[in-house]
């Protein structure tokens, strides 16, 4: 059997879905937290474990009888012991294969989200040392963040930013997941690292024309004061943690820390990735362009 954890997360949930496509509903377990959002997946005759990253004996309850397992990275404060936690109770129930999410960047170090994502790349250090069969999935930034970072009123303003000419290879959570459910079906991705990205680099000044050819409506991306954008996001009502995040990603781009291509996401779906203008008409919920 297989174990998604997250199963109910856009990451977890694409998983889910993808191997429901091509391997029967019996051999899935689903781990989330809460049981009504994952009633949907026990109607389709998925097993669902309940349980978190911080309790142990529910995790080892959830790998009873599980061969491999998908660890969606967690988005909690206690990000690395949870993993940590995850880790153990794989290793204690013999699991055959982990699958990991971690993230893509040049450098890590020198990286302005550093505070918040160095425990992603210290718990693959922790699953080389388990001893386990691993398979680690680098992803780069999710198509699925632009509208956060564009803002609610992206059709009106524009899209202002920090985030200088940088670029980033977008790629869909969807996408992702089906990528990961992939390597979960077959052989031959045994202790190997995927680079997860789009097919191209994209500025923000590429998601603006993208957005207007999609709308029809002029959409200018902005490059605004580095200083003055963590006031402007809370002026707005955005939480601390929220502004934080979004503030050093856009550094980041800035700094070029994601401009890295691979064709490894092509090869795990066996087809190009959805392009910039397909991402954004589907995490803006385009159902046609307006004129």
């Amino acid at each position: 059997m297989i174990l998604v954890t997250g199963a109910t997360g856009n990451l977890g949930s694409a998983a889910v879905s993808q191997l429901l496509k091509n391997t029967a509903a019996d051999n899935i377990v689903a781990f989330a937290r809460d049981e009504n959002k994952a009633k949907n997946l026990k109607e389709k005759g998925v097993a669902v474990r309940i349980g978190s990253y911080d309790n142990m004996s529910s995790l080892e309850l959830a790998m009873q009888g599980v061969e491999k397992v998908l660890l969606i990275s967690s988005n909690g404060q206690t990000r690395l012991q949870q993993h940590k936690n995850v880790l153990a109770a794989a290793k204690k129930a013999r699991i055959k294969h982990i699958i990991y999410t971690g993230i893509l960047m040049k450098n890590i170090e020198t990286a302005a989200i550093r505070p918040f994502m160095e425990d992603l790349t210290k718990t693959e250090d922790y699953i080389r040392e388990s001893g386990m069969t691993f398979t680690v999935l680098r992803n780069t930034l999710y198509a699925g963040g632009n509208p956060l970072y564009a803002g609610e009123k992206v059709f009106e303003t524009g899209i202002n930013l920090p985030a200088g000419n940088g670029k980033a290879p977008f790629a869909l959570r969807r996408e992702m997941g089906e990528a990961a459910a992939n390597i979960l079906l077959q052989k031959g991705h045994e202790n190997k690292v995927y680079e997860i990205t789009g097919s191209e680099l994209y500025s923000y000044k590429d998601v603006a024309d993208a957005l207007s050819s999609l709308s029809g409506k002029t959409i200018n991306y902005t490059n605004i004061d580095p200083a003055a954008f963590p006031s402007k996001l809370k002026e707005i009502g955005l939480p601390e943690i929220v502004v934080q995040l979004v503030t050093r990603f856009s550094e980041d781009v800035k700094n070029h820390q994601f401009e890295i291509v691979t064709n490894h996401l092509e090869k795990l779906l066996g087809r190009k990735p959805a392009s910039l203008k397909e991402s954004l008409k589907e995490v803006f919920g385009f159902v046609h362009s307006v004129a």
